[in-house]
């Protein structure tokens, strides 16, 4: 796997880094998009594919109900985890 995406708009490409997440999946860090293009941007309805920033803490995917904190479910950690267990995880 490459280390970058490039993006071609008509005759102009540019080109982003690749992030990997805490679940591997792969993001496109399209933060100098704009800069680069001179006013190319990109739209993503409700943030759906959208990362607002990167946490090594917590992972969260709304559509498969997913939501992690340190690795753990927070499913396991309502009913298996002390209430001291989860505030030393804070």
């Amino acid at each position: 796997m490459s280390d970058k995406a490039i993006l071609q708009v008509g005759d102009n490409s540019y080109e982003f880094p690749l992030i990997k997440g805490t679940e591997n999946e792969i993001a496109i860090n399209v933060k100098t998009l704009r800069t680069a293009s001179q006013g190319i941007i990109t739209i993503d309805p409700g943030f759906k594919n959208t990362g607002s920033c990167e946490s090594a803490i917590t992972f969260l995917d709304g559509e498969k109900g997913i939501l992690r904190y340190r690795g753990y479910s927070i499913e396991e950690l309502a009913n298996k985890a002390s209430f001291l267990e989860v505030a030393y995880a804070l």
